[in-house]
């Protein structure tokens, strides 16, 4: 089995087919000798354009993600030979473009990918790390109490080190067939020449408007002329442009230990901000650039319905949460006697609400970047089977649910005493979906953390810096309780991404994974279920409307469950229901027989997604 396109060598006839549909001539000419040869080899703009559509099917590879750009940077890379690997880290420098207030250099995330080759799984860790300087009792006023969550979101002091070149690097260098100088050059293009303002991101601009005025480089990058983007315009980001070029040419050395570096030091350090506000300053140093690494890490893996669902291990929490959440409705299932695929769709829904209310109790109290986290015990079935006791089908249990002992010994219901409080929410995340023609999957969840991350631009750099170090507990969830999540001195932040890929007897069958913050691990179990248990074609899994049990006092859902018969019974239920307008933005892409792909992505939700096949059925 082909893992990798040939790293250097194309055919004649594919690299001329190539240079054809990838460089217009007025791109070869801005961009002479090698860097034209380079676009031709890695994609991207200036190629066929396919249509915007939440649901493609074909062959050849396929892409999904929140956005047109992205995925068709996506779709060339794979037309040009690239593989999954490859078209991830176009796509994800892309949305660094299109979807700044999400992703971007300032950011992290996490990668889960299938090596066809190898017939395995891995993953990357490119999360944030907080600066060496930080203790447990960064967050607080010096007298115990927590400092205001909002006044460190847009500050100095939320920002960790950056880890998405990193990441980018490791991909490239452990799974990819092409050089990050050539991945990187279609996003650097579509700064230059920009792209058009949607609905989706002037809103967001607009949502963001306040926070970003504190700071005159963010006005001036982002607020161009002093106003919000009119949609249909173009927004175009030369400074970005530069920084991509910089990482292109120097490496990602340029933001650990070099030039790139110094400014978002500085940025962070003493954020410059408007006459008249002060806010924290930050306590980011080179040094931290210079220790940063990426990791390859072992997935977490559990077992549902004879599949293989395969995710992120700590410092997410997204793997844990997910597979102990299956877990649970298999626990149901038996319990009950009914399968939760024959169940109505209010029992379905109460089953899930369950489930994830359940799974984030565990998770709150054991889940963290510390020594000790009980992974194979939390995914573990017996486990499961006792946290099982005390569901009811018909009444929902009592919020906060108390933690379950995941020691290895389990009998009857043995709960703690005391439960933990939910985090703050989050949503600056995006997520993407790829793969290719040999049969590797990439699954890339990428963030800043909030939307529009701490609100500073690195000057003359055109990116925003990420507020992942608020992912922290500001103080100890329960009194006496040991926190795993609390702030150290290079500690990566707990994370609920949950990239997601499922294998049958070896082999991957589905990928999926979304952003949204904490509603991430709801959303992710939600697509799985709606898909594997309900039978509903992918795109409508993922349009399905949605629910979020956290284990707080009440949970989320979308305004058709709230408003509808099902949002009453689930109320007579006793399960607190709070309206939100839209919860995610997932991707997914199932792998069918015969070397078909079916890429799905939102119909609505954050304007609706984009998904891309290489050669689409007609």
């Amino acid at each position: 089995m082909v893992r990798h396109a040939p790293r250097r060598f194309v055919p004649f006839s594919a690299a001329i087919v190539a240079l054809l549909l990838v460089v217009s001539p007025v791109t070869a000419a801005a961009q002479p000798g090698t860097e034209a040869a380079d676009a031709a080899s890695a994609g991207g703009a200036g190629g066929v354009s396919l249509p915007k559509v939440p649901v493609m099917t074909g062959r050849g590879g396929a892409v999904a993600s929140v956005d047109a750009d992205a995925s068709q940077i996506g779709i060339d890379v794979l037309k040009a030979g690239g593989n999954a690997a490859d078209a991830a880290i176009a796509m994800a420098a892309a949305l660094g473009v299109t979807e700044p207030y999400s992703a971007g250099i300032g950011g992290g995330g996490f990668l889960v990918y299938y090596d066809a080759e190898n017939r395995e799984v891995q993953t990357i860790d490119g999360r944030e790390t907080a600066p060496a300087s930080f203790t447990e009792t960064t967050f607080t006023d010096g007298a115990g109490a927590p400092l205001n969550f909002n006044s460190v979101v847009s500050s100095g002091l939320s920002v960790g080190v950056p880890g998405t070149p990193a990441l980018w690097q490791r991909a490239a260098r452990q799974f990819g067939s092409k050089s990050l100088r050539e991945l990187l050059l279609p996003a650097e293009r579509l700064a230059e020449r920009g792209f058009v303002v949607d609905d989706t991101y002037a809103q967001q601009t607009r949502d963001n408007e306040s926070r970003f005025r504190l700071f005159p480089e963010t006005v001036r990058t982002f607020l161009p002329g002093g106003a919000v983007p009119v949609v249909g315009s173009t927004f175009r980001n030369p400074d970005l442009a530069r920084a991509y070029r910089m990482l292109r040419l120097q490496g990602v050395d340029a933001l650990y230990k070099g030039d790139l570096g110094r400014a978002v030091v500085d940025a962070a350090r003493q954020p410059v901000t408007s006459p008249g506000v002060m806010v924290y300053p930050g306590q980011l140093t080179r040094s931290d650039l210079r220790r940063y690494r990426s990791f390859l890490r072992e997935p977490t893996r559990a077992k549902y319905r004879g599949l293989e669902i395969y995710g992120m291990p700590v410092p997410s929490s997204g793997g844990i949460a997910v597979g102990e959440s299956l877990n649970l409705i298999e626990a149901y299932d038996e319990q009950t006697g009914q399968p939760l695929a024959k169940v109505d769709q209010v029992q379905y829904l109460h089953r899930f609400a369950e489930a994830t209310a359940t799974a984030f109790s565990d998770r709150n109290r054991w889940v963290g970047d510390v020594r000790g986290v009980p992974t194979r015990q939390l995914l573990s079935q017996d486990f499961a089977d006792e946290r099982a006791c005390a569901f009811n089908p018909r009444i929902a249990q009592v919020r906060p649910i108390p933690p379950g002992h995941p020691d290895g010994r389990y009998s009857g219901c043995d709960m703690a005493a005391t439960a933990e409080q939910m985090e703050q929410p989050e949503h600056g995340t995006t997520n993407l979906t790829v793969t290719d023609r040999w049969g590797n999957v990439a699954e890339y969840t990428l963030t800043i953390e909030m939307t529009g991350g701490s609100g500073i631009t690195v000057p003359g750099y055109g990116f925003l810096l990420n507020n992942e170090l608020t992912d922290f507990n500001f103080v100890p969830a329960t009194a006496g309780v040991p926190d795993p999540n609390l702030p150290g001195p290079g500690k990566r932040p707990r994370s609920s991404m949950s990239p997601t890929i499922v294998l049958d007897n070896g082999r991957p069958v589905l990928a999926v994974g979304s952003p949204g913050g904490a509603t991430i691990i709801t959303t992710v179990t939600q697509v799985l279920l709606g898909n594997l248990d309900r039978g509903l074609p992918l795109v409508e899994a993922i349009a399905a409307p949605r629910l979020s049990s956290r284990n707080g006092a009440s949970s989320q859902a979308e305004p058709p469950i709230v408003s509808g018969p099902d949002g009453k019974a689930l109320t007579a239920m006793r399960l607190m229901l709070t309206e939100t307008p839209e919860i995610g933005a997932a991707t997914a892409i199932r792998l069918r027989p015969g070397g078909r792909f079916e890429a799905a992505a939102e119909t609505t939700r954050r304007g609706g997604g984009s998904a891309m096949v290489v050669y689409p059925d007609r």
